[in-house]
């Protein structure tokens, strides 16, 4: 679904509007001031023919106006892709590659013990304060379990939590309590404690000056998911900068109240993914107008604190809407050598409002207006309504074209119209993330809790599981979400997915991979599929016919290419 943008104003001196983010000027800054807006009106430019060699390309395409999709425009010299690492799964071949293993990369048994020690203090701290209820230390294998009952409960809804246990009812499930009992879990939940609770108590004493961290709660197993995301994979060379909202009623300051979203009281996360397949490679959690210290605002830091060019390499294209999008920081990570694209507000600082010949409410669909300055371009293209992008990446237009339904008497038909090459890769490239957020939502752990920090303890669990699922997609690409889940659950727990009865060599044999087909001349090639072995130890996608019946995992079967062999002489 394509992204469009609010109609702008086509009057050549918009009221200023005020916003949360940015405060636009109701008029133009001192003509002294030394970094004066590259997109600031012109006023009184008396310049004869001679010297206009000598006007800055910014303020001759001021003068000239919007130039038109017939214009030709140059795109800026491509950035060369020089990713620190080779893009991918960075996890290494001869590793098992189970849902339970690779949820271990984000949540480590060392990750994990740190937890216990944490949950442990908590519960001796209650205990000590007159809480009335029978504790025992919690362990690695124990803290694992609690784990996979939260997933399970994220894929078998039921109204409540004590609903797990309930041993009298036609509904009830009699899974949670072979695992543990529900005042277990429910102890577990109460003192679940991802800090020291003294250190705790030290942090608090700090509370209103600049030492005191509000993310103290949570930062240790926040820093851990951070450095697991950018160890385990690198990213392909598009990206996207979003943000997600995780609802919370719990009282603290750092929630932020949407009147226009689902959830009014939420905390908010940026997060860094791969366009290519919604992983998400870096997040950090908006705390309040002071979470970065640069002082260039907040959706200028929170995109720069997610780009380290260390870390990801250079010469990446980082897509991002409106509410990031500035020319200071298009232009500044061009410098860093980042290309970047974004929808943008035609209210925001620098952005052009008043040369001539802009769009208007009578312009036709598929109209197209552009003024370049430099590397950065800002287009407008006229859909159902008005949609503004700026970019560093792409030329104005480049002849791609969109298919839209049209009313014409009374009936509806496709036609095509011209649209921008930057709205294209926006579309594209942002849309492309959607799937990933949906991932989260299909069977995510969040449910009601009355402390903040085990929200985002549970938002943490929720992109740890979906980033262990893209990482055996990528790798293997054999399994559904809901059947790794499943698998992760039952290693979680500890328990046996489904009794399998015991399988014998004589079961190891090469069966076809599909049905066969009636068609002679196609039955080679109906019902191809990856070989697991090709991809896994020689990194190649061949396509076999052929799968072990025991395994069911397609392997190739040739005289120069053993496959079927050498996979179950390693098992």
């Amino acid at each position: 679904m394509l992204i469009l943008a609010r109609n702008s104003n086509s009057k050549s001196h918009p009221r200023a509007i005020k916003d949360k983010r940015n405060v636009v000027p109701s008029r133009e800054p001192h003509t002294g001031h030394k970094h004066r807006s590259v997109f600031n009106a012109v006023d009184n430019l008396n310049v004869c023919e001679n010297d206009s060699d000598q006007i800055p390309v910014l303020k001759r395409a001021k003068t000239e106006g919007w130039k038109e999709e017939t214009d030709v425009d140059v795109a800026p010299k491509s950035l060369r892709f020089l990713p620190a690492r080779e893009p991918g799964p960075q996890s290494s071949l001869a590793d098992s590659h189970s849902p339970m293993s690779l949820f271990k990369l984000f949540f480590s048994e060392s990750a994990v013990s740190n937890l216990c020690h944490n949950t442990n203090a908590q519960a001796a701290r209650a205990l000590a304060k007159g809480r009335k209820y029978s504790w025992t230390d919690v362990s690695v294998d124990e803290l694992y379990r609690y784990i996979g009952l939260v997933f399970y409960m994220a894929l078998v809804k039921m109204s409540s939590i004590a609903d797990y246990w309930r041993q009298d009812s036609l509904f009830s499930v009699p899974f949670p309590a072979t695992v543990m009992s529900r005042d277990r879990y429910h102890t577990i939940s109460w003192n679940l404690h991802i800090s020291h609770p003294e250190a705790d108590k030290e942090n608090d004493k700090k509370r209103g000056t600049a030492e005191h961290d509000q993310l103290f709660r949570v930062r240790p197993l926040m820093d851990t998911i951070r450095l697991a995301c950018k160890t385990f994979y690198h990213p392909r060379r598009n990206l996207a900068v979003k943000e997600r909202l995780v609802a919370c009623r719990a009282n603290a300051g750092m929630r932020r109240f949407m009147k226009a979203e689902p959830a009014k009281l939420a905390f908010k996360f940026f997060f860094l993914a791969d366009s290519s397949n919604g992983y998400t490679v870096d997040l950090s959690v908006y705390t309040g107008k002071n979470i970065f210290p640069t002082g260039r605002g907040l959706s200028y830091d929170a995109v720069m604190s997610l780009l380290d060019k260390k870390v990801l390499g250079s010469g990446y294209h980082v897509y991002m809407d409106d509410f990031y999008t500035s020319p200071k920081l298009l232009t500044d990570l061009f410098a860093m050598k980042f290309g970047a694209c974004g929808t943008y507000r035609d209210t925001r600082k620098d952005f052009p409002r008043s040369a001539s010949n802009p769009l208007t409410k009578k312009s036709s669909r598929g109209s197209i207006r552009w003024i370049r300055d430099g590397p950065l371009v800002c287009v407008k293209w006229m859909d159902k309504k008005e949609m503004s992008v700026c970019s560093t990446i792409h030329a104005a237009y480049t002849g791609d074209r969109v298919k839209r339904q049209v009313k014409a008497q009374e009936t509806r038909r496709t036609k095509s119209f011209p649209c921008p090459a930057p709205v294209s890769a926006y579309n594209q490239h942002m849309t492309s993330v959607d799937p990933s957020d949906q991932l989260l939502q299909y069977y995510t752990a969040q449910h009601n809790t009355m402390k903040w920090y085990r929200k985002v303890f549970l938002h943490f669990l929720d992109v740890a599981a979906t980033n262990a699922f893209i990482l055996h997609k990528e790798l293997h690409g054999n399994m559904t979400h809901k059947a790794f889940m499943e698998e992760l659950v039952a290693g979680l727990c500890g328990v046996s997915e489904k009794a399998d009865p015991e399988q014998t060599s004589n079961d190891h044999v090469p069966v076809p991979g599909a049905e066969l087909t009636s068609d002679v001349r196609n039955i080679a090639t109906v019902g191809r599929r990856i070989c697991v072995h090709c991809k896994a130890v020689r990194g190649k996608k061949q396509q076999t016919p052929w799968k072990c019946k025991a395994c069911d995992v397609n392997l190739c079967l040739q005289l120069n290419r053993n496959c079927f062999q050498e996979w179950h002489n390693n098992d």
